[in-house]
């Protein structure tokens, strides 16, 4: 598990309470005792950007109403939006079938992306050869 240097305390903060020993059970972290998040808007199922959380940063997520991250490279909680005012509002959180993603769906206010753009994907398309055939036919069946 990662040391951490928190961030200044704020008025919904849950600190030093734990992550639900099922949740913490159920995940699969990094070997930095990490989990990817994606962070999903959640009326329009808009992709909005990737965040990395510990157990305490899902915590926070789970019980304040607000997404926090664990910074990687500043070694420290963030909460979306305390510097930029682009809040993320959970709806709701999702672990997936193999316990090494959450998906944690939001109300974003502004942008999402540090570079302003609404989600971190935005004007960043790669080249890719387009497959053909959607039909259930094009695809082998399982045997």
């Amino acid at each position: 598990m990662p040391t951490h240097t928190d961030t200044t305390p704020t008025p919904d903060s849950s600190e030093g309470k734990t992550l639900d020993p099922g949740i913490a059970a159920a995940l699969k972290r990094d070997p930095a005792g990490l989990v990817a998040a994606v962070i999903q808007q959640y009326d329009s199922g808009e992709v909005l950007m990737l965040g990395w959380m510990d157990d305490e940063a899902v915590h926070r997520t789970l019980t304040t109403g607000r997404v926090t991250f664990f910074s990687r490279s500043r070694n420290t909680y963030w909460r979306k939006g305390d510097t930029s005012g682009h809040i993320q509002w959970v709806r709701s959180a999702a672990i997936d079938c193999d316990g090494d993603a959450l998906l944690i769906r939001v109300d974003q206010v502004g942008a999402a992306c540090h570079t302003g753009t609404r989600t971190c994907f935005d004007g960043r398309d790669l080249d890719v050869v387009v497959g053909s055939g959607s039909s259930p036919q094009n695809f082998p069946t399982a045997s």
